[in-house]
Parts: C-alpha cells; structure tokens; sequence
C-alpha cells in the first residue's frame, strides 16, 4: 500500500527552510530542449524557493536516463526521473522506482495515467495518429484524413512517411494496424501484413524528427504518422501541416515520473513529484512539450487547448497499449520489420 501524504504534510516539507534544507541538493534527470529551458526558467526556481532544496536538472533523452539509473543501481544519485512510458517500463521491471505517495496533486490525475502499482505516475499526455500537410490536399481537392485506413489509399502513394519501428510513433503505428485487423500485442501478426501492403507507397521511413518535419513542410510528403506534440511545434513555426485523431483512435503517449529507488532525499523527491503534477506547473510543462495535463483541475489557454490532449473526454479517447508485451517483442519484431517491412 503507498503511503499517504498529507496535504498538511506536503505543505509542510514544501515550505520547510531549514539551515539542513538549504545545503541540500536533489537531482532530477528529464528531457532537454524546450523542457529544459521551462524547468531550469520557471519549475525550478519556485520549488527552489519555497523548499531551500537546490535543485540539478540533468537533461537526457528517456533512453540515456535508463541507462544511467542502470548503471547506478545501488548507488544512485539521481532522486526523480522523468522518462517515456515505454522505458519507465523497463525502469520499472529492473526495480529502479520506488513508488509514488499519494499527495494533494497526484489525487487529481486521471487514471489511466496512473500505474497500477503506483511505482510511476504521468506527467503529460501525447498522441500518435495522421498528420497532413493542408496545402498539398487542398492543390490536389483530397478530403482531410480520418482513418488509419487512409494509409493505403493509393492517392498518397510516394507522399507517405512514417518512423521506422525503432522509432516510438512507428512502433505504435504497427500496433494499431494489427489492432485494427483482428489481432494485437499478443497477435502481431495482422500489423505486419498491413504494413507490408503499405510499404510500397511510402517514400520514408525516417527516424529524424528534423528530416521528418522538412519532408512534410516541403510537400514531398503529404501524409504520414506522427505524434501532436510534433505537429504542434510545426505549427508553431507557421508549416502547413495538421495533426489528425483517427476516427478508431489515437494512440496513447505518457510522459512518467518516477521517485528513484534507493536515491538520496527521498522525501524531498515525493515532493517534488507533487509539485510538478500541480495544476499551475502542469500548464507550464503543457506549454513547453505539447503534452496534455494529467491532472483533471489544470486550465490552460484556449489557443494551447486546441492543439494538446485536454480534458476527460479528449483523454478517453486515447488507446493505450500493452508496453511490458510490446518491450518484450521489440527486439524480435525489429528483426522481423528489417527483412519483411523496411527492405
């Protein structure tokens, strides 16, 4: 059973100032770039201030934060890692987590971005669907995209560009062509025989969210499988593109939190998870990744709404998978995707 934190008991660690507090330095390994920049500028600071705990971001993709905690077991001094659903996973399985308390914030999240056993908990919602590009379906009179099936309507073919397996929007894309043709995680079987037909019309299969922005900016792409938080940034940049929810779903994508186990100040890495998931420090992480609050009380700006996973019923439609079967496979699907798929 995960221990309770108190609202009282939380306010009081949160405002704790102590001589001991203000020598006392956590580490928190998340991702760089943009989220980065909101950490270091605007989470941080306030946490910092109202805690006395010094606070040292280490920016990392999800995969090198993985390895590093790996690499440390027993000896960690990493105390809170923010990582990809599918590799908190295998944090998760290693015994690399401790569980997360409940608290005053963490009440508030939605279930399914909760696990089971509590070792974890999510920190913004992602998509994986269609994007398109508009100025190319507009030249040519095509509708607007609405189904997975669309990926093999010949009118795209040679426009079509979607992530290799190794990547996650591709890997995902392959789960849902099986789901979609009477099998699964446990029944993979449909997905490559769906991909296998659709090979043929795409012009990539790019691992490079650079490359894969330019191919569908230029045009010489017209259609493919992204995630919105990608879309959301072309836009940003002003690209004539549009992130699609299919009419059969869109595939969930979690960014997690979780207490390193056996790391340095614990407590103060309770709190910390806490805190971010904070309506007021959701809408920020919202702002700088894209990624839906998970807490059910964030408010966010119109103009940020439109484009993330807000809201109960913007949530429920997100499918989510199986991440232990599909861990469990990956090496022997990217095998099998390497001689049947991507030739």
């Amino acid at each position: 059973m995960r221990t309770h934190m108190s609202i009282l008991s939380f306010m009081a660690l949160m405002g704790a100032t102590s001589a001991h507090a203000a020598d006392t330095t956590m580490y928190v390994a998340g991702f760089g770039g943009d989220v980065e920049k909101a950490f270091r500028e605007k989470i941080v600071p306030p946490f910092e201030a109202k805690t006395g705990v010094k606070v040292v971001y280490v920016p990392a993709n999800s995969t090198d934060t993985l390895a590093k905690l790996q690499a440390q077991k027993g000896r960690q001094s990493i105390s809170v890692a923010i990582i990809d659903d599918a590799p908190m996973s295998l944090a998760i399985q290693a015994g690399l987590c401790a569980k997360v308390e409940d608290g005053p914030n963490s009440k508030n999240v939605y279930p399914s971005a909760k696990r089971a056993n509590g070792e974890a908990i999510g920190l913004g919602y992602g998509a994986t669907g269609l994007v398109y590009n508009t100025q190319i379906f507009a030249k040519n009179g095509w509708a607007a995209p609405t189904s997975w099936k669309d990926l093999e309507d010949k009118r795209y073919a040679g426009k079509i560009v979607i992530p290799p397996i190794t990547n996650g929007f591709g890997l995902l894309a392959l789960v849902m062509e099986a789901r979609l043709n009477g099998g699964g995680e446990n029944k993979i079987d449909p997905g490559f025989a769906t991909m296998k037909r659709i090979s043929p019309d795409v012009l990539d299969w790019e691992p490079s969210p650079g490359k894969m922005a330019e191919l569908l900016q230029t045009g010489d792409a017209a259609l493919g499988v992204w995630g919105n938080g990608r879309v959301r940034a072309m836009l940003m940049q002003g690209a004539p593109v549009k992130f699609v929810y299919p009419k059969e779903g869109a595939l969930m994508i979690l960014s997690e939190v979780c207490p390193v186990q056996g790391a340095p100040l614990p407590q103060q890495a309770q709190a910390f998870i806490q805190y971010l998931l904070s309506p007021d420090v959701q809408a920020i992480f919202t702002a700088a990744t894209g990624l839906g609050p998970v807490n059910k009380e964030t408010k966010l700006a119109p103009a940020i709404a439109a484009d993330v996973v807000y809201g109960p019923e913007s949530v429920q439609k997100l499918i989510r998978t199986d991440i232990n079967t599909i861990n469990a496979n990956r090496t022997a699907w990217t095998e099998r995707w390497n001689r049947e798929v991507e030739k």
